[in-house]
């Protein structure tokens, strides 16, 4: 949804209207605020991809530009606080990751900052934009088409494995924004193929563990992981959970790896 163009003019906008008294004080650079729903704890890719993409439309971290990370830490109840405290730092921007709702809480501190997301579902249903085409207001940004390829996601696991009956469906019921779709869409698409769907909850690395030693008692014949940011930056972990209950419920002798982990 936003071209590089606009994120330069947004940018450059921002850095033309700075009162004239701040320029005089020391020639002061814009701000990007950061804030993500989850901790900096696996996006160090993700942050170096951002500081290239930066780089590439001329703008540097600590020379143009400075940068105003806020980790809500998977603490959704932060975010409100984390918000209301880049608009009082003046950002020129906010870029907001890592919930569905997070634009609606940085657009309740401010709505003329101009925001640039990214979600998992439709931005116009979640009323963040006008449209795709005219985004209107202070938001802009990139729907990732998640929610939507659920049912796809569940279609391919099942033709891994033809006979499963049960799927473990794991969430993190910290980020409900992005929780409840999930849940939503998977037990609709599990409905038309006749599969039972078992939900398991986990939002910090211990209810990761204790998720999967549940899933390794109740033998399920798969393992549905929900996107979630934080389920991201744990991927490691979750991979590594998912092969050694897999190698003990037998998921390996299987056709494929009955296990589809969100990428994105």
């Amino acid at each position: 949804m936003m071209k590089r163009r606009d994120f330069i003019t947004l940018l450059g906008g921002a850095a033309v209207a700075s009162p004239l008294a701040a320029r005089a004080q020391q020639r002061a650079v814009p701000v990007i605020g950061f804030l993500a729903a989850v901790s900096s704890d696996g996006f160090t890719d993700r942050l170096r991809a951002f500081r290239e993409g930066l780089k590439q439309t001329g703008f540097s971290e600590g020379e143009n530009i400075a940068i105003e990370y806020r980790w809500a830490e998977n603490q959704l109840d932060r975010l409100p606080a984390l918000a209301a405290d880049l608009v009082g730092r003046r950002a020129a921007v906010i870029v907001c990751i890592g919930s569905n709702n997070l634009p609606a809480v940085v657009q309740a501190a401010s709505m003329t900052i101009p925001i640039v997301f990214g979600v998992s579902e439709d931005p116009v249903r979640l009323g963040f934009v006008t449209s795709l085409a005219r985004p209107g207001g202070n938001a802009t940004g990139t729907n990732f088409f998640i929610a939507e390829l659920v049912a796809k996601r569940l279609e391919l696991l099942r033709e891994l494995i033809p006979k499963a009956v049960r799927v473990a469906l794991l969430v993190n019921p910290a980020n409900p924004a992005n929780a409840n779709p999930t849940v939503r869409e998977v037990e609709t698409a599990a409905r038309a193929m006749s599969l039972q769907v078992e939900i398991f909850k986990a939002s910090t690395i211990r209810e990761i563990q204790a998720a999967f030693e549940h899933i390794g008692r109740e033998r399920p014949d798969a393992l549905f992981v929900g996107n979630d940011a934080f389920f991201l930056t744990r991927r490691i972990q979750l991979a590594t959970l998912a092969a050694l209950v897999g190698s003990i419920l037998g998921w390996a002798d299987r056709k494929g790896e009955p296990v589809t982990v969100p990428t994105r």
